[in-house]
């Protein structure tokens, strides 16, 4: 470990100086002779948002609220859980809301903080860390440190292949829990397994799962960063949603001096060059930044596509000039603050509240139209026939009117069900269920398909000329949950004219 040695000019250091400075342990609280402390890296608080992120993926398929998840979509149940409220694929509806919440959300943050969401929650950059940063260079020591990632293991050695082919092995496990997790919000847990473990009838499920792993595989492996810059759609429209208040990882050229010119070619690998062109430049050219970036960007070149705001460019140089007691060159702000230097990053800006006006707007219409949500589907159709009238031993003539309901249970469990007719005022008690006497089981899920016959025996309309429509409703519901599992369908009984009546005379 470098002593804590006190360089007051970068002039002063030869290249092995400033390579062992840029050795230093990330996270060490260091003080410098001017009192420049070295801040938690950004690197250790991406872990820790990695973990979270990871950890609540994980655990969210297996949590259940009255049987229903936090977010599934199963074609196979034709389910929709969201916020632990179920819904049937007649309401999916819910979806393009849902999709434009979340993409309008990701470009709001794009806006506010760059391609944050790549370098912080992104599954793709995840995966990398997890492989690049803890398999190959933490457990198999196949890389010699995670601050160089430009160095590729030396491939010829057979010890490397080994290493390699372990760390290659360890990601394919990675890959399927992955996958598995990935899965799990299309087909729950509670089915999942049972599907593997009778894979022969499934071979559908186990298909996916395989090709899901394969490809992550390949994509963390052989792909690598090439999937940010050249194959993700999401980098092709960063660029158009940045504006000058946009938070990003920004090179300071006014203190550490213009490397590159205005063609973007490197003007300057030393620093005793750069210093007989800009005697104030403060970047000592030890490439810090340019080792340490995933993505294999000179971050001092300036705003650059494959940026993904990981900010490991900031530890480095916050490293490196926090030893020379100086601030970074490299900071995490805005190109009007730092280059233009208009003044502070103004966040809560017009384009941000439109943003946010518009999710609250989603959010209020999501709310609305999910509160809105019915605890089981009924659909009422009048066959074709009118009525059907039948003189009675009484004298009295008997007026029938059959439907077709089809009724589908939207809870998790099996219940009973029946109905009641609910007539004008004046008509009460005057319609009645012929068919069925009884009540009836549905299974969730399963569609009931119900012959309902309501008649009556009074004189409901007395018209010489037509018959009658006369609007009706059908109350629907659970035995035994009346209160909470009920709908409502507005129906019709059709009433014969008065000489339909009178042949039964």
């Amino acid at each position: 470990m470098q002593d804590d040695k006190q360089y007051d000019d970068p002039k002063e250091l030869n290249e092995d100086q400033l390579s062992c400075l840029n050795d230093e342990t990330d996270g060490e609280y260091k003080k410098t002779k001017t009192s420049i402390k070295i801040p938690m890296p950004w690197r250790y608080k991406r872990y820790y948002m990695f973990g979270l992120a990871t950890v609540l993926t994980l655990i969210l398929p297996w949590i259940q609220i009255n049987g229903n998840h936090f977010f599934l979509l199963s074609f196979d149940k034709l389910k929709l859980h969201l916020a632990f409220v179920q819904f049937d694929m007649q309401e999916l509806y819910l979806m393009p809301f849902l999709l434009m919440f979340m993409f309008l959300g990701v470009f709001g943050m794009t806006v506010m903080g760059g391609r944050v969401f790549c370098g912080w929650v992104c599954p793709q950059t995840v995966f990398r860390v997890i492989y690049r940063d803890f398999i190959e260079t933490k457990i198999l020591r196949l890389r010699k440190r995670i601050k160089n990632k430009q160095q590729e293991p030396d491939m010829s050695l057979t010890e490397n292949k080994i290493k390699r082919a372990a760390a290659m092995l360890i990601a394919l496990g990675l890959a399927f829990v992955a996958a598995a997790n990935f899965m799990w919000f299309f087909i729950p847990p509670e089915d999942f397994f049972p599907y593997l473990a009778d894979y022969t009838n499934h071979w559908t499920v186990v298909g996916i799962l395989v090709g899901i792993a394969l490809f992550l595989v390949y994509d963390i492996t052989i792909l690598k960063e090439d999937f940010c810059g050249y194959i993700c759609p999401y980098s092709r429209i960063q660029s158009v949603l940045y504006d000058e208040h946009t938070v990003m990882a920004l090179y300071n050229t006014d203190r550490g001096g213009d490397i590159f010119d205005e063609n973007h070619n490197k003007q300057f690998s030393k620093y005793k060059d750069l210093l007989k062109v800009d005697p104030t430049a403060e970047c000592n050219t030890c490439e810090s930044c340019v080792t340490v970036c995933p993505t294999h960007i000179d971050i001092r070149k300036g705003l650059q596509l494959e940026c993904i705001n990981c900010l490991e460019c900031v530890d480095a140089c916050t490293t490196v000039m926090g030893k020379l007691g100086k601030p970074s060159l490299v900071t995490w702000s805005s190109e009007y603050e730092v280059i233009d230097k208009k003044g502070k990053t103004q966040f809560f800006r017009g384009k941000i509240l439109g943003y946010i006006g518009i999710l609250i707007a989603l959010m209020v219409i999501l709310a609305l139209m999910g509160s809105e949500k019915e605890n089981m589907l009924l659909n009422i159709n009048k066959e074709g026939r009118l009525y059907s009238t039948k003189a009675m031993p009484d004298g009295k003539v008997k007026v029938d009117n059959a439907y077709v309901f089809l009724l589908q249970n939207t809870q998790n469990e099996k219940m009973d069900f029946y109905f009641d007719v609910i007539p004008p005022k004046g008509m009460e008690g005057k319609i009645s269920i012929d068919k069925p006497t009884k009540k009836f089981s549905a299974t969730p899920g399963v569609k009931k398909k119900k012959v309902v016959i309501l008649s009556t025996t009074d004189i409901l309309v007395d018209d010489a000329r037509k018959d009658t429509i006369i609007p009706i409703t059908i109350k629907a519901y659970a035995i035994g949950h009346e209160e909470n599992i009920v709908v409502y369908r507005d129906a019709i009984f059709v009433f014969p004219r008065a000489d339909e009546l009178r042949k039964h005379k």
